[in-house]
């Protein structure tokens, strides 16, 4: 089995590594028309205060580390070293670096093969939901300005709550491709070295590259991973496009002219772009219903 099965949907491409039962356990998605990590581009600096600001390639990055050697309304290089995580606050706008790197395309989103990825839907109930769901309890994922908080809650003793928690959370940490600081809040612990070993799990089941803390009196760990593209958690709040790219993933599957039938906020994030995609795909015309009563996901194609 290859490691990454890649699918190349409207509006976005997806990326699943599968375990032997045919589970996702590592997820990725680049959205079209974000500017992806690793990508140099050609930019115009257009603030210096109160952050340093560029526009490259039809969106704005702010420059952390900020510009040396130019002046405001010049052009430098930058290279991309977070996407944009959607969303009109400041802080979810990509990020770059200054550098003297020829431009170029940003790396694959992962090498593999081209195909369907079948359990991706349950992945994106994952996200939708923020809730996930493990042998003696449940997780709570919300993202904050400041980190992505894991709760967990359950109904084992709390040392083996904790142990299947640290399972579970790295799993989904894996699975919703959370990166940046993700906190995690078990139920605390007596003892360092039960404390240790819900840590011990956590450096079994993620993968390198990350750091983490050492779980404190109150149960909170944090872990540190590389972020350089919007989580599926980050895509999950921007409701009404996450939810069109998934209602065109399941309307692509179907032969001849249909017509959408979905929440009004989800018809009007369907991009013109979008549909004209589909019609391609299927053959046929698209018409669009927009139908209050549904639900956000609820959208269907006939």
């Amino acid at each position: 089995m290859p490691d990454w099965f890649i699918e190349r949907g409207i509006g976005e491409t997806r990326a699943a590594r599968l375990d032997a039962a045919g589970e996702i356990v590592e997820a990725r998605i680049r959205r079209d028309g974000v500017t992806p990590a690793g990508a140099v581009l050609e930019a115009k600096l257009i603030a210096i205060a109160p952050r340093v600001t560029v526009e490259a390639n039809g969106e704005t990055f702010f420059l952390p580390r900020g510009a040396s050697g130019i002046s405001e309304g010049a052009t430098m290089r930058v290279r991309v070293t977070r996407e944009a995580l959607g969303g009109a606050e400041p802080w979810k706008r990509g990020i770059a670096v200054q550098t003297d790197e020829y431009p170029c395309e940003a790396p694959p989103l992962a090498d593999g093969v081209e195909g369907r990825i079948e359990a991706w839907d349950d992945l994106l109930e994952d996200a939708r939901t923020g809730l996930v769901d493990f042998d003696g309890g449940q997780l709570r994922i919300e993202p904050t300005a400041a980190m992505t908080m894991i709760d967990v809650d359950g109904w084992l003793v709390p040392d083996k709550l904790s142990q299947m928690a640290a399972w579970a959370s790295a799993r989904a940490i894996r699975r919703l491709d959370l990166g940046g600081s993700t906190g995690i809040d078990f139920p605390s612990l007596e003892g360092k070295e039960a404390r240790q070993q819900v840590g011990t799990i956590l450096d079994d089941y993620l993968e390198k590259p990350f750091e983490r803390t050492a779980m404190n009196g109150f149960g909170f760990v944090q872990v540190v991973r590389p972020k350089e593209r919007a989580s599926l958690i980050d895509l999950a709040q921007e409701r009404a496009s996450f939810e069109a790219r998934a209602l065109l993933r399941r309307a692509e599957t179907s032969v001849g002219a249909i017509t959408i039938h979905a929440h009004p906020a989800v018809i009007a994030a369907l991009r013109p772009e979008w549909i004209a995609a589909l019609e391609k795909r299927i053959g046929g015309t698209v018409a669009l219903n927009a139908t209050p009563g549904l639900a956000m996901s609820g959208g269907h194609a006939h």
